[in-house]
C-alpha cells in the first residue's frame, strides 16, 4: 500500500519526537544537583508546567480516552464515569493515572529547568456527592507526585480544579455546560470541606516545603456567579489554609476580572506577608474571533501590557495558565465535538484561517522558518512580561498533550519555540519594561 504524504509526515514526526525523548533521556541521565530551599515569591520566580488532563480529564488533551466511545462519546469526566460505570471507569482511569505521568516527566522537567508543577484536582478525588459517577483513586497518584516533586527539587501548587455544580461550566470542570456551584444545595460547604481535607493532609506532611500554595477553585466565571458570594468564599477558604498552616500561600484565581480587582480584598494582613494571596492570572489570545484575527506584531504587543499591568498590582501574582497557541485548531479545545472559531466551525464568528495543519502535527507547517519564529517571538515575549515588577513567574498550560502541538510543552521544546535553556532569548527586549 502506498504511503501518503500525510503518512510519511507523521512518521516524520513520530522519529523526531523518539530522538528528542533519547536526548532527552541522556541529558536527564546526568546527576542533577538537588538544593532545599523555601520560596520567596518577592525573589524567585516561577518557571512551570500544569499537568493538565492526568487526574483531571480534558478530552484535547487525552482524546484516546474518548474517541473509544464513538459516535456516543460524553463530553467530560461526569459523563465518561457516569457511561461506563464505576468498575470499568475505574479500570480505565487507573490505567491512565498510571501511565499518563511518571517519574520520568518530573525528571525531564527538571532537566529542562522548570521549578514547579500545578497539579488538577477534581472535588471527587476526596469527597464525593450522593449519585456522583465519578470514581477515586486520584489521591494516591497525587501523592507519587508529590514525592517525585521532591526528589527532583520542583515545587507545587495544588489546585482544585473542579467543585461540585461547575464554578464554570468547561469540561476541564468536570461537568459542562452547567454553571450550579453557587445555586447547589450544600456546593460551597463540600468544596470548603474539601479544602479542609487538602490542607489536613498535607500541611504538616513530608512535602510541606515542596507545596508552595493551594488553589482555592480553578477559574470561577465571575461573569456567571455572585461575585460578594466567591469573596466569602475566598475568605473561608483562606482562613482554612493560613489557620492549619500559616506558611502556605493561599492561591485566588482572579475569576477573569480586571487586572487590579483583587487589590482590596485580603491585604490588611498585620504580619505583612503581603504574598499570603497570591493572585492567579490566565491568559489565552485565541477563545474570541478578534484575538484570532490579530497579526504577530499585536500578539506580541498585548502579551507585553499583561506584565505591564499585572507588574504593579498589590498582591504578588503568577500567570498560572498560558500557551503558545496562536490558534484554538487543536481538536476539542473548545469542547468534544466542537470545532474552531479560527476556520468559522464554532461560534459562527468570522473565517481567520484553514485549521487542517494544526489539528495534529503537520510537518510542512511546523517546518516554516517562518512560523517557528512567530511562536518563538510570541512565547519569548510572554516569559519576559510574566516576570516583569510583582509578576512573579509563569506556569506553562500543559506539559504534554497526545497530539497537539501549540499546547505541549516538550514538543515546542523540541520544536525550538520554547527555548532552552528557559532564559535564551532569539528576540531580546520585544517588552520594553
Amino acid at each position: 500500500m502506498a504511503l501518503t504524504t500525510e503518512d510519511l509526515s507523521e512518521m516524520k514526526f513520530i522519529l523526531l519526537s523518539t530522538i528528542f525523548s533519547c536526548l532527552l533521556s541522556f541529558a536527564a541521565a546526568a546527576p542533577i544537583v538537588l538544593k532545599k530551599r523555601n520560596w520567596d515569591y518577592t525573589k524567585d520566580k516561577i518557571h512551570g508546567v500544569n499537568i493538565g488532563g492526568w487526574l483531571v480529564l480534558e478530552p484535547y488533551i487525552t482524546p484516546s480516552l474518548f474517541e473509544t466511545f464513538g459516535d456516543n462519546a460524553p463530553v467530560d469526566e461526569y459523563h465518561y464515569t457516569q457511561q461506563l460505570g464505576k468498575d470499568e471507569a475505574s479500570k480505565r482511569l487507573q490505567k491512565h493515572w498510571s501511565e499518563w505521568i511518571t517519574e520520568k516527566d518530573f525528571e525531564y522537567m527538571a532537566s529542562m529547568g522548570l521549578n514547579m508543577v500545578r497539579i488538577p484536582i477534581g472535588y471527587w478525588a476526596f469527597e464525593l456527592q450522593d449519585n456522583d459517577p465519578y470514581v477515586q483513586g486520584q489521591q494516591a497518584y497525587l501523592d507519587k507526585a508529590l514525592g517525585w516533586a521532591e526528589k527532583y527539587d520542583l515545587k507545587v501548587w495544588i489546585d482544585l480544579h473542579g467543585v461540585p455544580g461547575s464554578q464554570n461550566g468547561f469540561d476541564n470542570s468536570g461537568i459542562r455546560d452547567q454553571i450550579e456551584w453557587q445555586s447547589g444545595s450544600g456546593n460551597v460547604d463540600l468544596t470548603l470541606d474539601v479544602l479542609k481535607d487538602i490542607i489536613n493532609k498535607y500541611s504538616d506532611s513530608d512535602y510541606s516545603d515542596t507545596i508552595i500554595g493551594i488553589e482555592l477553585v480553578n477559574e470561577p466565571l465571575g461573569s456567571s456567579l455572585n461575585m460578594d458570594e466567591l469573596k466569602v468564599f475566598y475568605s473561608q477558604g483562606y482562613e482554612l489554609v493560613r489557620d492549619a498552616d500559616a506558611s502556605v500561600p493561599v492561591i485566588l484565581h482572579d475569576a477573569f476580572e480586571s487586572d487590579y480587582y483583587w487589590d482590596d480584598f485580603l491585604n490588611t494582613e498585620q504580619d505583612t506577608n503581603v504574598y499570603s494571596v497570591v493572585v492567579d492570572h490566565h491568559h489565552y489570545q485565541v477563545f474570541s474571533t478578534g484575538e484570532l484575527q490579530r497579526d504577530i506584531d499585536t500578539h506580541i504587543q498585548t502579551a507585553c501590557s499583561w506584565g505591564e499591568q499585572e507588574g504593579g498590582e498589590y498582591h504578588w501574582n503568577v500567570c498560572g495558565e498560558f500557551s503558545a497557541a496562536l490558534t484554538d485548531c487543536a481538536k476539542w479545545l473548545n469542547g468534544l465535538g466542537r470545532g474552531a472559531r479560527y476556520d468559522s466551525t464554532y461560534g459562527g464568528g468570522a473565517y481567520v484561517g484553514d485549521c487542517d495543519a494544526l489539528y495534529t502535527y503537520n510537518a510542512d507547517y511546523w517546518n516554516n522558518s517562518t512560523v517557528i519564529a512567530n511562536y518563538r517571538k510570541y512565547v519569548e515575549a510572554q516569559l519576559d512580561s510574566f516576570e516583569n515588577g510583582k509578576v512573579g513567574g509563569w506556569v506553562f498550560w500543559c506539559w504534554k498533550t497526545e497530539s497537539t502541538v501549540e499546547w505541549d510543552f516538550q514538543r515546542l521544546v523540541g520544536l525550538n519555540i520554547i527555548p532552552q535553556p528557559l532564559d535564551d532569548r532569539l528576540y531580546p527586549n520585544q517588552c520594553s519594561f
